[in-house]
């Protein structure tokens, strides 16, 4: 190939190309409230992804193992999670993927019924990044016709597979008339998305690696993937961040997996965390749409948010 036709390395790249690059996709202003509902000093949203089967399904579900392991989050995790948040009386959000509620069709309603948010996490929980825009967008309305159906509640929020947010990602939000999204991790507290530098009064509720229960504790035993980190080493580390969310009045998200928290040696870690947090005055305990509800009303959002669209129509 020519040099003129051969594509350019990044370090060959003009400064336009690079700034394109990264206002594809960016956080705009923080949406973080001067004060949060009930003027609580600190807001927590405890989510899980309901993953289940298509971890491995994704894959070509070769693994029966893995397979198994994923049965286990729809038929003990869950319902176990399901039982501790009743106990305490704490609203949750679950994203789950749209095959996922198909395997287990009695949990989206289940959560809806319990008072908790669900959320669209992909159709088979395919990588967003390695898809063509067309077949990323039938997916996502897919799953959300899906989820709908089956718990009586359209979604409002999306949580993409793996946190893979292609370039076509936050387009197909924004046609769905979506209220947010939680795969981002530019901030700690929630902030407006911009697209190619203009608002989208998308509320960005953010999510980190470090805040995954799934990284510490995930076993794969073909590869290098095997637990590393004690359970109590883990809930110091969630406890720790939840700490300098209090002392900065700020927003606490933790994402965490029915099929790996929801172990006997592991639901404790969830247990003690809320436990912890309720011994603390000034604690709101709150669904990710509630999050983004009330940032969107405390910064007057109203006026760029996305028409909601009418569910099981897809947009052409």
């Amino acid at each position: 190939m020519s040099e003129v036709g051969k594509a350019q390395e990044p370090w060959q790249w003009d400064e336009a190309t690079w700034r394109a690059k990264i206002a594809r996709v960016r956080a705009g202003r923080s949406l973080k409230p001067v004060r949060w509902k009930g003027s609580a000093r600190c807001a927590v949203a405890l989510s899980f992804d309901a993953d289940h089967e298509t971890a491995e399904l994704r894959y070509g579900g070769q693994s029966v193992g893995k397979l198994s392991q994923g049965q286990f989050g729809g038929r003990v995790g869950s319902p176990r999670v399901l039982r501790l948040l009743e106990r305490y009386n704490v609203p949750a959000t679950f994203f789950m993927p749209g095959v996922s509620a198909l395997i287990h069709p009695d949990e989206p309603k289940a959560v809806v019924d319990s008072g908790h948010e669900l959320g669209i996490h992909s159709w088979i929980h395919e990588f967003n990044s390695t898809l063509p825009f067309e077949a990323e967008r039938e997916l996502a309305f897919r799953a959300r016709d899906t989820l709908a159906k089956l718990s009586g509640k359209e979604p409002v929020g999306m949580r993409t597979a793996s946190w893979d947010f292609s370039d076509h990602t936050l387009k197909i939000i924004r046609e769905m008339g979506l209220r947010y999204d939680s795969s981002l991790m530019a901030d700690t507290e929630p902030y407006e998305l911009l697209e190619d530098g203009q608002p989208t009064g998308i509320v960005e509720v953010p999510v980190e690696w470090i805040r995954d229960d799934a990284v510490y504790f995930n076993m794969d035993r073909a590869s290098a993937t095997r637990p590393y980190t004690s359970p109590d080493a883990v809930f110091d580390i969630f406890r720790r961040e939840f700490e300098m969310a209090y002392q900065e009045k700020g927003l606490f998200v933790l994402t965490m997996h029915p099929h790996v928290i929801g172990q006997r040696s592991r639901i404790w870690i969830l247990e003690e965390l809320i436990r912890f947090a309720r011994s603390l005055d000034g604690v709101w305990f709150a669904t990710h749409a509630d999050i983004a509800r009330y940032c969107a009303a405390e910064a007057d959002l109203g006026t760029t948010m996305p028409p909601p669209s009418v569910s099981g129509v897809r947009r052409s």
